[in-house]
């Protein structure tokens, strides 16, 4: 159970339940039946175990040099080899589920889980660190859509709402390790840029991710929107402000992170409340 306990913590869980979380919501939002939103969320939930415990296990040295003990494998709790071996055996329990949805399901499931990866293994050092997220991100909410009887890429609205949050996720993640990672050689996007650049440019996420949630559905008809769009809109629109100020007053840290996480679930809950079908 030590063992269980150190791999799952190691998986990233805050952040892969709440990616999780959005998958559900998506599934809701498109109007999926049952049995496909189960498929869905476990199929996402493997593709957010894979991508956790090898973001870890590629990153122990790294983590070992900078003191990082909070971190079970850097810490020697859990292997390298195991916490590489169940990520892989998460990737294919993730591809095959999505395979039994589909084989659009399946190639946007690879490309998510790729770009993840790609992340993980060199992408993070380079300038182009903030590409993966954009990526999947954007791809995050066709997985619903593709699920589907008869599957479908999610509107053009949606894949911009998604690759902005990705692009506020990436930017806020990094914030408090900034100096760990120029200590070990990393330097992202995000690092090039310093942190009131990358906090600023979440905020400016944020607000793109509302507003395409808010105006996509409506083609942009502002008399179409119901008062519940306009309250979770106004919602996120508060998160992102204090996304940002916290950001700007403090020293970096997690709180900026679950900020935009918040913004996230209230973007997806946006679309259920207001019965904005991703499938149109």
């Amino acid at each position: 159970m030590k063992t269980v306990r150190a791999l799952w913590g190691s998986t990233h869980p805050g952040p892969a339940l709440v990616v999780t979380a959005l998958s559900l919501a998506l599934g809701i939002a498109t109007g999926l039946d049952a049995a496909r939103i189960a498929l869905l969320v476990a199929s996402v939930l493997c593709n957010q175990i894979s991508v956790g415990l090898s973001n870890d296990a590629i990153d122990a040295s790294r983590d070992r040099a900078v003191g990082r003990t909070d971190k079970p494998i850097a810490a020697g709790v859990v292997s390298v080899q195991l916490a590489l071996g169940v990520a892989v055996g998460a990737v294919v329990a993730s591809l095959a589920l999505s395979a039994v949805l589909g084989f659009g399901m399946l190639a946007g499931q690879a490309l998510m889980i790729a770009g993840a990866w790609a992340y993980n293994a060199g992408l993070k050092s380079s300038v182009f660190s903030l590409a993966p997220f954009l990526v999947s991100f954007g791809v995050f909410p066709s997985l619903a859509t593709l699920s589907a009887p008869a599957p479908t890429l999610a509107p053009f609205w949606a894949a911009i709402a998604g690759a902005a949050l990705g692009a506020a996720v990436h930017l806020t993640n990094v914030l408090p390790d900034l100096d760990d990672d120029r200590a070990t050689g990393v330097r992202g996007f995000p690092h090039r840029i310093g942190p009131r650049a990358s906090a600023l440019l979440a905020v400016g996420g944020l607000f793109l991710g509302a507003a395409a949630v808010l105006l996509g559905p409506v083609d942009g008809d502002l008399g179409r929107i119901a008062w519940p769009g306009w309250l979770f809109a106004a919602a996120v629109v508060v998160v992102a402000v204090a996304t940002g100020v916290r950001a700007l007053v403090r020293p970096p840290d997690r709180t900026v992170f679950r900020l935009v996480m918040l913004a996230a679930l209230l973007l997806a809950a946006q679309l259920v409340a207001t019965g904005s079908a991703l499938s149109g």
